[in-house]
């Protein structure tokens, strides 16, 4: 397992960034499982402090980082920027969830004695990562597992080495033991067999709902083991009664295709009242031409990169010529501009025809377009999906968004916003096939540590009152 070679290339010029071996996961757990201990008996401020320690060396090496996000996952150079500064964020975000989500409590008790509830980590940390935020988002996991005090071991997306291992330096260089933090690199055969490790206490997972799935399977007969799966979205984005048509396109635009598409949270799905169809039709597809596509650094900054590999993007146009073969009616169409290089330009297609729907994650630029007559039959449409991750309504009144929001099925419910961008002081997450009711971003203190309530006297004293013979 440990002479698996892994290469990752730049999706934007195909050029060869980075080449290593896979970890041998057996010694990795066994590390990460000897400098655990001494950790958990930290103090939290000191746990505190080394990762307030991180932030400093991430602002240190802002640009190289950006720089690097930018050529391993193909985004644009001010995409890149973001992400890192959201990498940042995330430790002064988290310390505040962690003092209000796992806060110790005084109770009341008997006999004059004292009760608690603290919190206790779980152990080592498996965090999966994914490869459209390589940084932000299993850094979001290994900064609350740390200062719960939990050991971590990232294994990031094989498609994004490069990002996982940096980031694990800068931890380490913030004086965090390459021990406590560590990356193990790996494909799928590696995943797997550090899930099923029996030295790993919990598994943070991002990635697609085929993987979330195998892994609740694989750990179901293993309730010790605490399991966070945040798998993605087919989602949807309804636009009613509004005449700010304008604005509307662009709140779609950006739910769609920012990121080429490939946020967890991205609309795939835009229903839109009938009477509004042309109109909103006619001017998406206007604003959708104008996209700039290009590569990370080019000037003017491109508003989308590529998509992560070539096989993503042969899978986007074969997805979008079965919706096509199958009753879709093309709005615009998706091409390959460059030869060679996963360059998609967005797809938008009408599948209001299509008899059977395929409800899964279209994870690239390609926007489905349903037309519906009233209000019930839009929520009933954005309802029509085994996912429930994130979603939108743009326009409509104060008494449809009440009704929008309590009858959507989805962890993010949003009003005249896209369905992307959410904060990290939020909990992030979703049910169905997005998500097991463990929601990420400010929750994620919630599946770092666990509750252990506590009766405590300075001397033992009991009384046996009933039930004795005199003595």
């Amino acid at each position: 397992m440990g002479d698996n070679l892994i290469i990752s290339t730049e999706p934007a010029t195909g050029q060869e960034l980075w080449r290593g071996n896979a970890g041998n996961v057996d010694e990795t757990v066994e590390r990460a499982r000897r400098a655990w201990p001494a950790w958990a008996a930290q103090p939290l401020a000191k746990r505190i402090e080394l990762v307030r320690r991180f932030s400093n060396e991430v602002l240190k090496e802002q640009d190289a980082f950006a720089e690097l996000i930018a050529r391993e996952t193909g985004k644009p150079l001010w995409e890149a920027r973001t992400e890192v500064e959201a990498v940042i964020a995330k430790v002064e975000i988290s310390i505040r969830a962690y003092a209000e989500r796992t806060g110790q409590r005084k109770l009341d008790s008997a006999l004059r004695g004292s009760a608690a509830v603290r919190h206790k980590p779980h152990g080592v940390m498996a965090v999966l990562g994914p490869y459209n935020f390589p940084a932000h988002l299993p850094n979001g996991h290994v900064v609350p597992a740390l200062i719960a005090g939990n050991a971590v071991i990232l294994k990031p997306s094989e498609k994004t080495p490069a990002t996982g291992e940096f980031l694990m330096t800068l931890f380490n260089r913030a004086g965090i033991s390459a021990a406590l933090v560590q990356v193990l690199h790996g494909g799928p055969e590696e995943g797997k067999a550090l899930v099923a490790h029996p030295g790993i206490d919990g598994v943070l997972f991002t990635g697609s709902a085929q993987a979330g799935i195998a892994i609740n399977r694989k750990l179901a007969t293993n309730p010790g083991k605490i399991v966070a799966l945040e798998m993605g979205g087919n989602n949807p984005i309804v636009l009613w009664d509004t005449p700010k048509i304008h604005d509307a396109v662009n709140l779609i635009v950006q739910s769609a295709f920012t990121t080429a598409g490939q946020r967890c949270t991205a609309a795939r799905r835009l229903i839109v009242k009938t009477s509004m169809y042309d109109e909103t039709i006619a001017e998406l597809k206007s604003t959708t031409e104008r996209i700039i596509i290009g590569a990370p650094f080019d000037e003017p900054a491109p508003f989308m990169g590529p998509v992560i590999d070539e096989a993503a993007a042969d899978q986007l146009t074969e997805a979008f010529l079965y919706l096509l073969s199958n009753g879709g009616k093309p709005i615009t169409h998706m091409r390959r501009p460059r030869k060679g290089l996963p360059f998609v330009t967005p797809g938008i297609i009408d599948i209001t025809d299509m008899s059977e729907r395929p409800d899964v994650e279209l994870f690239g630029p390609l926007l489905q377009v349903v037309k519906v007559d009233d209000f019930d039959a839009a929520i009933a449409e954005a309802n029509n999906t085994r996912f429930g991750l994130s979603a939108s309504l743009i326009g409509g009144n104060p008494q449809d968004y009440n009704r929008f929001w309590a009858n959507i099925r989805a962890g993010i419910v949003n009003w005249n916003r896209p369905t992307n961008g959410a904060s990290s002081a939020a909990p992030f997450g979703g049910i169905g096939l997005s998500g097991n009711h463990r929601p990420a971003a400010f929750y994620a203190a919630d599946y770092c540590a666990y509750p252990v309530t506590s009766t405590e006297m300075e001397q033992p004293r009991a009384s046996l009152g009933v039930g004795f013979k005199d003595a």
